[in-house]
C-alpha cells in the first residue's frame, strides 16, 4: 500500500532492494507468524468421572474444531470398552462402535484424538483389581505400578495400547507418567534406587513403555513433571518421545531445572488448565485459571513449543479407598470432584481467543466482549460479573481459611453477596448457560451453610438444647432444589446415573450431620 502511496520511494530504490521487498519481507513476516503458531492445538476431556453422553461429545468438537483446535487428548480410563482386559471396564463406558464413530466423526472436522493411557501412576482404576496384584507398587495403595516389574506391566500395557489403536488413527499414544509418587516403596525399587538412582529407576520403565509404543509404529507422549524431577531419565527416551510441560500457573522451575527441557531436544508441549486444584464442587478459582491463560500460553510460544493442550480436570486423580478387610479394597471415591465442564464455557472461550494471538490474553477486554456478545450485558454489569466470579474464592482446610484474616462465617456472607449480586443481572440471551454461574456460587454457600454447621457442633459449648435450632437451619437449606437444578443443566450432558451421583455425593455432608443430630 506504501509503494502505491507514495511512488517516488520506487525511484530510490534498487532492483535487488525492490525484489527483497516484494518477496523476501513478505516470506519474514509470514516465517514470524508460523514460528508463533501452535502446530497442535489440543483440549483434553477427563472422563474418569462424569462421562459425557456421546451427542454432548460430539457437540464440544464441532464447537472447538469450528474455532481451531485440531487435537483432542482424551482421557477414557474406565469408560474405555477393553477387550482383552474387561475388568478393567466401568459401569458407564462407552461402546466400541461409539468410540470409533467419535474418532470418526471428529477426523472428519479437523481433530486428531490421541487416547491418553495411564501407564504408570494414576492407574487406581486397574490396579484394584486382583488381577494385576502383582504390578502394584504398594498393596495398601494402587496408584501406581512397580517399575521393576517390567515383563509383566509391558505385557498388559501393549494389550492396552494395541486395543487403542484398533479404535484411534492418531499417531500418538499418551502413557502418562505423571506424579509418580511412590516410587521406591516396594522393595524391588527401594534397591533399584539405591543402586542406580531414582532417575533411573523412573526412566528404564518409562523407557520400556515408549519403545513399545515407538516399535507399534506411534509416537509417545508423556507429562514432563517427574523427567525435569529426574532429568537423567531423558538421555533414555527414544526420540520420538513428545514432552508435555503442564503448567497451571507456577514458576517454571516447580518440578526441575526447566532448562533441561527445554536443552533436551524432545518436542515439547504446554499444558496450561481451566479446572484444577484447589477446584472442587465449591471452589472454583477463576482468577488463577484465567492468569493461567494470560501467562503461559505466551509463555510456551516464546519457549517455541509446538503443541498446546488444555487440560480439564473433573478430579484430582487421588482416590479414597474403601476397605473390606485390611487387605481388600472393595471401592475407590474420588477425592475431589470439580463442577462438571458444561459451566467453563467461559474460559474455553478465553482460551480459544488466547490462541488466536501472539499477544497475552487481554483479560478485562475479552469478558467486556464475551459478556456483550454471549449474555448482553453492558461494560458495568460484565465487571461486576467479573468481579463476582472472582471475589471470596479462599480454600477451606480443617476449617479454617488458610492464610487468610477471615472466618468461615464472614466468607459465607461475602459468598451470599455474590450469589444476590449474580442474581441481579439479568442477560438478555442464553440464559441457561448464565444460570450455571448462580448454581456454583448456590452451590459453594449450600457447602459453607454445612460447614458452619459442623462448627457449631465442634464448639465445646454446643447443648442438647441447641439441636432443634440446628436441624432447624438444615432441613430449610434448598437441597432438593439445587439438586434439580443441577439435574436440568446437565441434562443434554451427563448420564442419568452420574447426575444422580453427582447430587448424592454432594449432599452427603449435610445428610450426615442430620442424621447426626437427629439420633
Amino acid at each position: 500500500m506504501r509503494l502505491f502511496r507514495y511512488p517516488f520511494v520506487i525511484c530510490r530504490v534498487s532492483v535487488i532492494q525492490l525484489l527483497f521487498l516484494l518477496f523476501v519481507f513478505p516470506l519474514h513476516f509470514m516465517y514470524a507468524e508460523a514460528r508463533h503458531t501452535f502446530e497442535v492445538r489440543g483440549f483434553h476431556l477427563d472422563l474418569r468421572i462424569q462421562v459425557m453422553k456421546m451427542p454432548a461429545l460430539k457437540d464440544l468438537a464441532l464447537e472447538l474444531s469450528e474455532n481451531g483446535i485440531n487435537t483432542l487428548l482424551m482421557e477414557w480410563e474406565a469408560t474405555y470398552p477393553y477387550e482383552k482386559h474387561r475388568v478393567i471396564t466401568g459401569e458407564n463406558a462407552y461402546t466400541r462402535k461409539e468410540i470409533t464413530g467419535f474418532v470418526k466423526y471428529c477426523n472428519s472436522i479437523g481433530i486428531d484424538v490421541i487416547p491418553l493411557q495411564q501407564s504408570f501412576g494414576h492407574v487406581e482404576y486397574i490396579l484394584r483389581h486382583p488381577r494385576y496384584r502383582e504390578l502394584r507398587e504398594d498393596q495398601k495403595d494402587y496408584s501406581q505400578v512397580n517399575p521393576t516389574e517390567e515383563a509383566l506391566c509391558k505385557a498388559l500395557f501393549t494389550d492396552l495400547y494395541e486395543d487403542l489403536i484398533t479404535t484411534h488413527t492418531s499417531e500418538y499414544i499418551h502413557i502418562g507418567g505423571d506424579e509418580t509418587y511412590l516410587l521406591g516403596h516396594s522393595e524391588a525399587s527401594r534397591k533399584k534406587a539405591e543402586e542406580v538412582g531414582m532417575g533411573r529407576l523412573y526412566g528404564d520403565y518409562l523407557k520400556m513403555l515408549c519403545d513399545v509404543v515407538v516399535g507399534l509404529g506411534k509416537r509417545p507422549v508423556i507429562w514432563a513433571d517427574i523427567a525435569l524431577k529426574y532429568p537423567d531419565a531423558l538421555e533414555l527416551l527414544p526420540e520420538e518421545t513428545v514432552l508435555v510441560d503442564w503448567n497451571y500457573g507456577w514458576e517454571l522451575d516447580r518440578f526441575g531445572d526447566h532448562g533441561k527441557l527445554i536443552q533436551s531436544g524432545f518436542e515439547i508441549w504446554g499444558a496450561p488448565a481451566l479446572r484444577s486444584g484447589p477446584d472442587n464442587y465449591y471452589l472454583t478459582d477463576w482468577q488463577k485459571h484465567m492468569d493461567n491463560i494470560h501467562t503461559f500460553i505466551p509463555q510456551a510460544r516464546q519457549l517455541g513449543y509446538k503443541g498446546i493442550v488444555m487440560t480439564s480436570w473433573s478430579t484430582s486423580g487421588i482416590y479414597s479407598p474403601v476397605f473390606e478387610s485390611a487387605d481388600n479394597i472393595t471401592d475407590l471415591y474420588p477425592v475431589r470432584r470439580v463442577y462438571p465442564l458444561s459451566g467453563f464455557r467461559l474460559l474455553i472461550r478465553a482460551y480459544l481467543e488466547s490462541l488466536r494471538t501472539e499477544s497475552p490474553l487481554a483479560v478485562e477486554e475479552f469478558i467486556v466482549r464475551y459478556s456483550k456478545d454471549t449474555y448482553g450485558l453492558n461494560k458495568g454489569q460484565a465487571l461486576t460479573f467479573w468481579k463476582a466470579l472472582t471475589a471470596a474464592s479462599y480454600e477451606i482446610k480443617q476449617g479454617k481459611i488458610a492464610g487468610e484474616g477471615i472466618d468461615v462465617v464472614s466468607l459465607s456472607d461475602s459468598v451470599r453477596t455474590v450469589l444476590d449480586v449474580l442474581r441481579s443481572l439479568k442477560p438478555l440471551k442464553n440464559k441457561e448457560e448464565f444460570r450455571h454461574y448462580v448454581l456454583m456460587t448456590e452451590i459453594r454457600w449450600y457447602y459453607l451453610q454445612g460447614m458452619l454447621a459442623e462448627a457449631e457442633l465442634n464448639k465445646p459449648s454446643f447443648r442438647e438444647e441447641d439441636i432443634p435450632q440446628l436441624l432447624r437451619v438444615l432441613k430449610d437449606l434448598p437441597s432438593e432444589r439445587i439438586d434439580k437444578e443441577f439435574s436440568v443443566l446437565h441434562r443434554d450432558v451427563l448420564y442419568p446415573s452420574e447426575l444422580e451421583k453427582e447430587n448424592r455425593l454432594r449432599n452427603h455432608r449435610i445428610e450426615m450431620l442430620i442424621r447426626k443430630l437427629t439420633n
